[in-house]
């Protein structure tokens, strides 16, 4: 009875200016013609139906995400009064489950990635639902690494403990949350370390033990939040406790800080899309490297990602580009200083221009 929550609650700011407040980047069509929330969703047809699929959501993207999704109970998709990280996610989707119910394993999956090989992925995450199951604890599933990313989570396999349906289950001898270069670049040499791929599986309950043992006061909040789910005070209880929560991630505030805890190595084709950059390796691409997506014409260019979203985009000569263009903005950055757009869009805010954010 495997329960697959997915987290669609981030802002996408990485993805400025086609990821804009009311439209993050999960309710965009970055690669194909579906949204990636929708792909994410579909993906899991033939393991988990509708009526247990579950979405946390903000209030200003809940009536696009029920718009996108209408075949899930419209009491499956959790509104998040405020953000505050995945750890208070994660816990009060635990807090809606578990009121229907008590012996729920559930699936904690990221709206935004791409993952290649849909029925691999399924066959790994009904794995991973069985294991903990019985065994119980926390179950992560890990990439082979082929860099040394330092924007990743990094899992230490332990011991090899039994195999399900092909898949191998390893103790998590230590869990290592984004490292600096250096240390990432052990990490890889080692050879004993997946990226986590930010996709696990738990028993509900087992979840909130760990909640409890770690992070006290978000265990007290979800607390009082469950002992108004269901009831006439349930919005009011929320609205009032959620953001006061403590605002950690489930890699931080429990992951790191050890337990019992399991990896699954998986080998399906796997991108969080974190930034621009990241989509040239799911987009078509020239002779030159240049990823596109859109209308976009490129002469002597090398390297580029160009997103013409509206208007054509044309660019001679230019190398290790990104250029994102919209009806109403522009985006010009190298390759290499991708990240920094979310500083840029914080920019953009103390400037007072909502009108294109």
């Amino acid at each position: 009875m495997l329960h697959a929550v997915i987290m669609a609650g981030g802002s996408g700011t990485r993805f400025w200016p086609a990821s804009r407040r009311s439209r993050p980047k999960q309710l965009l069509a970055l690669v194909g013609d579906l949204p990636l929330l929708r792909m994410t969703r579909d993906r899991l047809d033939g393991l988990v139906p509708p009526e247990r699929v579950w979405v946390v959501t903000t209030a200003g993207t809940a009536a696009a995400v029920r718009e996108l999704l209408p075949e899930l109970p419209a009491g499956n998709v959790i509104v998040e009064p405020a953000g505050r990280n995945t750890a208070a996610c994660a816990g009060l989707a635990a807090v809606a489950v578990l009121d229907r119910d008590p012996e729920a394993v559930c699936a904690m999956l990221p709206a935004d990635h791409l993952i290649g090989d849909p029925e691999r992925f399924r066959s790994a995450l009904a794995a991973g639902g069985r294991w903990v199951a019985r065994e119980g604890g926390l179950l992560a599933f890990g990439i082979r690494p082929t860099r040394p990313e330092t924007g990743y989570g990094y899992l230490e396999l332990g011991a090899a403990t039994a195999r399900d349906d092909g898949w191998a289950v390893h103790e998590l001898a230590s869990f290592v949350e984004k490292p600096d270069a250096a240390r990432a670049a052990a990490l890889l040499d080692a050879g004993r370390f997946l990226w986590n791929a930010g996709i696990f599986a738990w028993r509900a309950r087992d979840l909130r033990l760990e909640i409890a043992r770690h992070l006290p006061d978000l265990e007290a909040g979800l607390q009082r939040i469950a002992a108004a789910w269901g009831t006439a005070a349930q919005s009011a209880v929320l609205e009032e406790v959620y953001p006061r929560l403590p605002a950690t991630s489930v890699d931080y505030g429990i992951m790191e800080r050890g337990g019992r805890g399991w990896v699954v190595p998986v080998d399906f084709p796997w991108s969080d899309i974190g930034s621009w950059p990241t989509l040239a390796d799911e987009l078509p691409a020239d002779d030159g490297g240049n990823a596109t997506r859109g209308r976009v014409q490129v002469l002597d260019g090398t390297g580029n990602v160009l997103v013409g979203a509206g208007p054509v985009v044309a660019a001679i000569g230019v190398h290790d580009l990104v250029v994102v263009a919209t009806p109403d903005a522009v985006l010009v950055v190298p390759k290499e200083h991708a990240q920094r757009v979310k500083e840029l869009v914080e920019a953009l805010g103390a400037r007072g221009w909502d009108d294109v954010l």
